[in-house]
């Protein structure tokens, strides 16, 4: 006697016959699965590969772009930064001299609004205080090499240089960045003008002796 075999899913256990077979014996077809409803059917084949994102990757040029852009944003704080360091310095020096003002009142301007640079009284407040501070950068110069003696910070002449030169370079630095933004090689240029002042006057109020020179106004300045 034949046993007939019975086309059943692994998941069923209780094949029944097909249609028009009388059961197992000779020349039956088998049984089929109940739950398949007419015969077992094969699941769809799976995507082979690595499933894509649910959101749309960013184009190679886009992905560069927001590195850049946040480079930008830093470099334009920094040299806001820089800009209101150097109006507190100027500041505090206008208190001395007040050859100082007319720079504090710019560089606040600056730290505020950087695009301020490229308005026309702002340029030409810039252009005619920065030519009066190389002439008397030439001046002051002339009189130290002919009358100074020893270290030139111990003279007030040599201060008052010091102080002309920073305005000068500030003032340029300031001026260009009208053109194009500050980056690399000009922003660390401006954050060193920035911290130079502030190291030298540590350095001169450490020093004791270096004061002890000084006419009496100045000593009274921090």
């Amino acid at each position: 006697m034949t046993i007939a075999a019975s086309r059943c899913s692994p998941v069923c256990s209780s094949p029944v016959p097909l249609a028009g077979a009388a059961g197992p014996g000779p020349g039956g077809r088998g049984g089929r699965c109940p739950r398949a409803g007419g015969g077992h059917r094969a699941p769809p084949p799976r995507p082979r590969g690595p499933a894509p994102p649910p959101w749309p990757r960013p184009a190679p040029a886009e992905a560069e772009a927001v590195p850049a852009m946040a480079a930008g944003r830093a470099a334009g704080r920094l040299w806001r930064l820089c800009n209101l360091l150097m109006a507190a310095f100027f500041g505090l020096a206008a208190a001395v001299q007040v050859v100082y003002l007319v720079p504090a009142a710019l560089t606040l301007l600056v730290s505020i609004n950087p695009s301020i640079t490229d308005n026309g009284v702002w340029r030409s407040l810039c252009d005619l205080h920065s030519a009066g501070c190389i002439v008397g950068t030439i001046a002051l110069a002339c009189s130290l090499f002919a009358y100074a003696q020893g270290n030139i910070l111990h003279e007030e002449e040599g201060r008052e240089l010091f102080g002309l030169v920073i305005i000068t370079t500030w003032m340029s630095l300031c001026r260009s960045s009208a053109k194009s933004p500050l980056g690399g090689v000009h922003l660390i240029a401006a954050v060193v003008v920035a911290l130079f002042p502030f190291v030298l006057w540590l350095y001169i109020y450490v020093n004791k002796e270096m004061r002890a020179s000084w006419p009496t106004h100045c000593k009274t300045v921090i």
